[in-house]
């Protein structure tokens, strides 16, 4: 005899937010959530994907694994891997991630760092391998003044 079977977790469905709920503060969670109501706050899902849906409309500073703007966005984001604003979506606020898709016809106003915290050099160069500065400087200087000796 076999005890009920428990859901997997690969075949959850993602938590929800009705279009007719609306909630004011802080929303954390440990999965993902799909939000078509409204949201004044905060909203926090470190390691999970958040998606504002189309009816979705959010004044909040964001923090998730990824986040998929569909509706309104007032606030910051700031994913660990991507943002993407779909054609639906609008964006009014900076994104911090190391990876943003914004489609043609969505809006979006603000600024964008992709820059990932931890960026290693570029294979094959090592610091003690980069020209010094001085030496930059004086190969600018010497075409300067070859330059301005063939000015009539």
């Amino acid at each position: 005899m076999h005890a009920e079977k428990e859901p997997r977790p690969m075949h959850e469905e993602p938590a929800s937010i009705g279009k007719s709920i609306v909630i004011n503060g802080e929303l954390s969670g440990s999965e993902d959530l799909t939000i078509e109501g409204r949201v004044d706050g905060k909203i926090e899902l470190r390691d999970h994907v958040l998606t504002v849906g189309s009816n979705g409309k959010i004044k909040a500073q964001i923090s998730a694994k990824a986040i998929v703007v569909l509706g309104h966005v007032t606030g910051n984001l700031n994913a660990t891997e991507k943002v993407d604003v779909k054609e639906t979506g609008s964006v009014e606020g900076d994104i911090v991630a190391p990876r943003v898709a914004i489609a043609d016809g969505s809006h979006f106003r603000g600024s964008i760092d992709m820059q990932k915290k931890d960026q290693p050099l570029p294979t094959g160069r090592s610091e003690a391998s980069r020209p010094s500065p001085r030496r930059r400087s004086r190969r600018r200087t010497s075409r300067s003044r070859r330059s301005r000796s063939r000015l009539p």
